[in-house]
């Protein structure tokens, strides 16, 4: 049975809403929290649009029905709201009918590996030692420096940067650059090359290492890839709906695709949701998941370590 035919049928009571600003010190972004109220529960999700968003709109939101009902009869929603509307009937929908996501879905919740999005790997591993990490390629990586982290042992994905458009961006999508990292890296995941005449032949051997993350909202760009991947990276928020990143789960378990969770800063319930998601779909990857204080403050030693503790198995999505 596909994944969204276990969910599509709960039936879902919504009374109103709330839009709460997240802030929290230390954080990178500010984020949006979602309260959707029912029969006596309370499902939360979390808007991660970077721009600012307003918590005064009012939407006209569907009252009663099926889950499938609800998300399509929501509005058009800006940014990345659509998926904290979603995630937040699921977690409503699932409190309503008593029933856990690993139950409703019939997988069993594992312990979450993640790694930690920083690109100084060497000062955090002298705090603690056993940590992974995803690294964001830079220009500024010399032949030294990327043998530097390679020699960490502790890389598992360097993100190129390829398809991403700013003055933010550090990685030039260049042969040198490219052939650099992934020499150095022989055996981790390339996420996200922009594949150009020129760029293409420096990963030609390495095709099989290539994953994406910023073009997938759907199963359709899964298969609209030049090149068939091996693996993926799956945020909840780039799909917008339950269904569509439910349909991507199945594509990729039909395929044999691995699935790598990623998150966009959450810091509040949409966290712990990424979090929920790879403990029942993809535990044992290089999960870029990791609790949100990774991302504030300088390396030290106390954090949760890696496997985080498996979903919870109370109602809800959480």
């Amino acid at each position: 049975m596909p994944l969204f035919d276990r969910v599509t049928d709960l039936p879902l009571e919504v009374e109103g809403y709330e839009l709460e600003p997240l802030a929290k010190p230390g954080a990178r972004f500010d984020r949006t929290l979602v309260r959707l109220h029912g029969a006596g529960e309370t499902g939360l999700g979390e808007d991660v649009t970077y721009d600012k968003q307003t918590t005064d709109d009012r939407y006209d939101l569907p009252r009663s029905g099926t889950l499938r009902e609800f998300s399509a009869g929501l509005p058009e929603l800006p940014g990345y709201r659509p998926w904290g509307f979603e995630a937040a009937a699921l977690d409503l929908a699932l409190r309503q009918n008593g029933l856990s996501l690993a139950a409703a879905v019939g997988r069993e919740p594992h312990p979450v590996r993640f790694v930690v999005s920083q690109n100084n790997p060497e000062q955090w591993l002298a705090v603690e030692p056993g940590l992974r990490f995803k690294l964001d390629a830079q220009d500024a990586w010399t032949d030294e420096h990327v043998a530097r982290l390679a020699a960490t042992g502790a890389v598992d994905v360097v993100d190129l940067k390829g398809l991403y458009e700013g003055d933010w961006v550090d990685a030039t999508p260049t042969p040198e650059l490219y052939g650099r990292v992934a020499s150095a890296f022989p055996e981790v995941w390339l996420e996200d090359a922009r594949l150009t005449p020129e760029t293409e032949p420096v990963l030609a051997g390495d095709l099989d290492r290539l994953t994406w993350d910023l073009p997938l909202h759907s199963v359709e760009d899964v298969d609209a890839l030049k090149h068939a991947p091996r693996c993926l990276n799956s945020k909840p928020s780039r799909f917008g709906t339950v269904q569509r990143l439910f349909d991507f789960y199945d594509l990729c378990e039909e395929r044999g695709i691995a699935v790598y969770g990623g998150g966009q800063f959450e810091h509040g319930p949409g966290r712990g949701q990424i979090q929920h998601l790879a403990s029942l779909f993809h535990p044992d990857a290089p999960n870029d998941v990791a609790p949100g204080v990774y991302n504030q403050g300088e390396p030290r030693a106390g954090l949760p370590q890696s496997p985080l503790p498996p979903a919870s198995a109370e109602p809800g999505f959480r």
